[in-house]
């Protein structure tokens, strides 16, 4: 039994590789510190469990209807509209198994074999893996320190092409952590280009207001779910807003790759946006916390910081007077210091010599991590 081409020619996850790797060093005994993985350390919040805990004894333990319950979708609406003064017809939004499921399926509804999506370099590292497994090819657009990594409309216009069949956006973004700006989200939703807008760290904002691509385009698919911001990771709980026009399109293939999201999950999910609120809200203080910390001790120590984020939990250090083979490196620093950090080739050839770090974790291991790199660093 012999693997497809497709199957041997997709990348790894690296940032999977050196946690697992990370994870085999602590099982042995040493001392390690997870500043790789982009996975918040707090529990659920008691009130999502206690929800699901309810719904489990209740009985509401069965399929639900593909798009989700209705339930969850109502408060999903409720959300746009609170946070953002957007109205979002409960009929467009289809509650999945996780955000990943959501955008494998909504580059699905729009592309056919051969066909372009576009998206940034650096980008999450998954996004032109979903695109070539679908047979279509990623179209990257180059970002850079000096534009601050915003998309620019421009560069987007000029590579626009009869196969280009959409363009994927993240802000906040992974691995920059950088925000796009009002002015370049106005300006890339009047492209005639379909837009996939991947929000799944709003909540995990600092500096500035979030905005949702639903607020300048309705030629849109956006894409959020609960594992960032409510500390869900392990409960494979995400949503999408469609156009009306691509539901029936959305539901066929839920039907038939997922058939519904978990169901004890989807209940937790109505008790996290109607009553996770206070939670979220100290965990997005102590987010923006170890932020401040991470980022004042690389200062101390001379990294390289270009861009400070302003979302989600990362922050990317060029790396380039010391390697441009930043997978070895990361394995380096692991070996020799014990900090799980992540490759920037694991996000494109734009990131190639940089190397993310995540605050998802205690401000005492943020500063006695970044201490031991920096060591490391200084030694070389």
């Amino acid at each position: 039994m012999n693997p497809s081409r497709t199957a041997q020619t997709i990348q790894p996850f690296l940032v999977m590789d050196i946690m697992e790797k990370a994870n085999t060093m602590a099982a042995a005994g040493s001392d390690v510190i997870h500043l790789e993985v982009g996975e918040p350390d707090f529990d659920t919040p008691e009130c999502i469990r206690n929800a699901s805990i309810d719904a489990m004894a209740g009985g509401k333990t069965h399929y639900t209807d593909s798009l989700g319950i209705p339930e969850l979708r109502q408060a999903i609406a409720e959300h746009y509209a609170k946070t953002y003064g957007v109205s979002v017809d409960e009929d467009r939004i289809v509650v999945t198994a996780g955000s990943s499921p959501c955008l494998l399926m909504a580059i699905a509804c729009l592309v056919d074999a051969g066909d372009e999506v576009m998206m940034t370099d650096p980008y999450y590292a998954c996004y032109p893996n979903f695109v070539k497994v679908l047979g279509a090819r990623p179209l990257l657009v180059s970002t850079g320190s000096t534009d601050g990594f915003q998309l620019s409309p421009e560069k987007v216009a000029g590579k626009l092409s009869k196969t280009t069949r959409a363009l994927i956006v993240n802000s906040p973004a992974n691995p920059t952590g950088v925000c796009l700006d009002v002015a370049h989200m106005k300006a890339l939703a009047r492209l005639p280009v379909p837009i996939i807008s991947d929000e799944i760290y709003h909540g995990l904002v600092y500096d500035s207001q979030q905005h949702t691509m639903l607020e300048f385009t309705d030629n849109v698919i956006v894409i959020n779910g609960f594992s960032k911001a409510y500390a869900m990771t392990g409960w494979r709980l995400g949503w999408a807003v469609f156009p009306k026009v691509l539901i029936r399109s959305v539901q066929k293939l839920q039907q038939n790759l997922m058939i519904c999201a978990p169901s004890i999950a989807q209940w937790g999910g109505v008790a996290a946006l109607r009553e996770a609120g206070p939670d979220v809200a100290e965990m997005h203080r102590t987010f923006a916390r170890r932020r401040r910390v991470m980022l004042a001790e690389m200062a101390r120590h001379g990294f390289n910081v270009e861009v400070e984020p302003t979302g989600a939990f990362y922050v990317l250090v060029n790396m380039r007077r010391y390697t441009m083979d930043s997978r070895s490196f990361a394995l380096e620093i692991l070996e020799h210091t014990g900090v799980g950090v992540t490759p920037g080739i694991d996000f494109g050839p734009g990131a190639e010599g940089y190397i993310r770090f995540s605050y998802a974790n205690a401000e005492k291991n943020i500063v006695d991590g970044i201490s031991r790199v920096a060591a490391y660093l200084k030694a070389l």
